[in-house]
């Protein structure tokens, strides 16, 4: 397992309010939340970001946004929510492990930033 934050959720070093997890995959609350619902999706499989991502991890990335819409649902995102993805310095990707933002509970602006 990677040594970043994410990693350290995985193995449970650290806590983190856990709101779905399965064999390839954890979602928990964002301890610094943009939104009133802000859940990070995460893969089990250290995915330093989206590009490193290799055509045997297609199948893991389908089951990310299935996830997401898993934890979209349970959350009571009735009304819509929006999935991020960062990926790198420039796109504002602060911790190098693959993660989907899912933001709701309140209406998005565009452009995002």
């Amino acid at each position: 397992m990677s040594d970043t934050i994410f990693g350290k959720i995985i193995r449970r070093e650290i806590p983190a309010d856990i709101v779905y997890e399965d064999d390839l995959a954890l979602a928990f609350k964002d301890i610094n939340p943009q939104a009133p619902t802000h859940i990070l999706v995460i893969p089990k499989k250290p995915i330093p970001r989206i590009s490193d991502a290799g055509s045997e991890d297609q199948a893991l990335l389908g089951h990310l946004l299935w996830t997401v819409k898993q934890v979209a649902e349970k959350a009571g995102l009735s009304n819509g929510y929006r999935v991020v993805i960062n990926n790198g310095a420039d796109g504002g990707q602060t911790v190098d492990h693959l993660h989907l933002h899912v933001l709701g509970d309140r209406q998005m602006k565009w452009p995002p930033g």
